[in-house]
């Protein structure tokens, strides 16, 4: 039988997944696809009309399954029973995701305003991949470089130092459980 405490996480966990599916479908109606292929086009001024429509379609694919990842990963997280450390994890990558006011606006980008929150959710899944064990094993190289080249490096780096100070914060807490839970020789 669940405890209350269980279905409780799980509640706002699916709550949170839906807020993150709003979120896409409401930037897709503040301008969508050609909102989208502005920002590409801007981005990658040598792409011609074709390449343009085809990022646009690899970048849309990569924004829905945002969520999938996110799903996916709490999932492992708690098979493994690592929640108390991939969970804060994934709650400060699901936090920007949902956040109006961003590095890239969704509210004033449509679609092109996701791009950074996809890239932040994919860089935190791979610096969980770098563990002692992979963590989801999925190859995430391809989509981070891709939306890397769509919002740019400085944006990209701002968001890796993101990235990198909710992987320290999970390696403080997790040197904090050892310290507690060590036995003394």
């Amino acid at each position: 039988m669940e405890t209350d405490e269980k279905r409780a996480a799980e509640a706002a966990l699916n709550g949170t997944l839906a807020d993150i599916l709003t979120v896409i479908e409401s930037a897709k109606a503040r301008g969508g696809r050609d909102a989208l292929e502005k920002h590409i086009a801007k981005a990658l001024p040598d792409a011609d009309e074709a390449s343009v429509v085809e990022a646009a379609d690899v970048a849309v694919e990569v924004i829905e399954s945002i969520p999938v990842f996110l799903a996916r990963a709490r999932q492992e997280s708690e098979d493994r029973g690592l929640e108390a450390l991939v969970g804060p994890v994934l709650d400060r990558a699901q936090r920007y995701y949902l956040q109006p006011l961003d590095l890239i606006p969704e509210m004033t980008h449509g679609l092109a305003g996701l791009l950074d929150d996809s890239y932040l959710v994919i860089r935190t899944l791979q610096g969980l991949d770098k563990g002692p064990e992979p963590f989801l094993e999925w190859d995430l190289d391809y989509p981070a470089r891709f939306l890397e080249r769509l919002i740019g490096v400085p944006i990209a780096r701002r968001l890796d130092q993101i990235v990198a100070e909710a992987m320290e914060d999970v390696s403080d807490r997790f040197e904090e459980v050892w310290r507690r839970t060590a036995h003394r020789a």
